[in-house]
């Protein structure tokens, strides 16, 4: 049932959207991983100054691989708070990764994707973004990795991951590499994401969000 005003009467939609649109944004990032991009941008958000958490909202969603985009627009149909739609999401395995990242766009939607799993964006907080081609040895050596610089061992579910990846490594060098990966591929004429290895868009949202927060 539809809420009223004071006055008696049912508000509208763009009424209610009016009252619940964040200042500085409302993120929907939809992904079809159950734990590891959850826990990333909860921390995200959780690290913002008091102040600029109800500014900036980051709602993560999960749901299977083939049905990120349909779930990013009926969610931003249905509710108009939505405004800065995004998907998150891995090649690993997926058939048709180009193609989704092609089709989300063409829908208006932001894509942040990662060749071969979201651990090679995690890499570059530590200095690097290797080499590698398989998304299970990615994981294994990136927990390696993380269990030298951490002193804790990686999990997809650990819900200070964010925090202890800013606080042993290097946010702003992160996103620094990540960008110079992503030019070196086009250098070499690779456009295709499946063919853009080590690669990630991730960083654009995360550098979107942190520009936002420094003003």
């Amino acid at each position: 049932m539809a809420r009223k005003d004071r006055t008696g009467n049912r508000k509208t939609r763009e009424q209610r959207a009016v009252r619940r649109i964040p200042e500085m944004g409302y993120y929907l990032i939809v992904t079809d991983t159950e734990a590891t991009e959850r826990c990333f941008f909860t921390g995200l958000h959780n690290s913002l100054p008091e102040d600029t958490k109800k500014k900036l909202v980051i709602k993560v969603v999960e749901t299977k691989t083939q049905n990120m985009i349909q779930k990013c627009l009926e969610m931003t149909a249905y509710e108009a708070q939505y405004r800065i739609p995004w998907i998150v999401f891995d090649r690993d395995q997926v058939p048709n990764f180009d193609q989704i990242i092609k089709d989300a766009e063409k829908a208006g939607i932001n894509v942040g994707w990662s060749n071969p799993c979201f651990e090679i964006w995690m890499f570059a907080y530590f200095g690097n973004m290797p080499a590698i081609q398989e998304s299970w040895i990615c994981c294994s050596r990136f927990g390696e990795l993380y269990k030298v610089k951490t002193g804790q061992d990686y999990s997809k579910a650990d819900s200070d991951m964010y925090k202890r990846l800013c606080e042993n490594g290097d946010e702003d060098k992160a996103l620094q590499i990540a960008a110079q990966k992503y030019e070196q591929c086009l250098r070499e004429g690779k456009i295709v994401p499946s063919h853009m290895c080590p690669a990630t868009t991730v960083h654009e949202l995360v550098g979107e969000i942190r520009r936002k927060v420094k003003g």
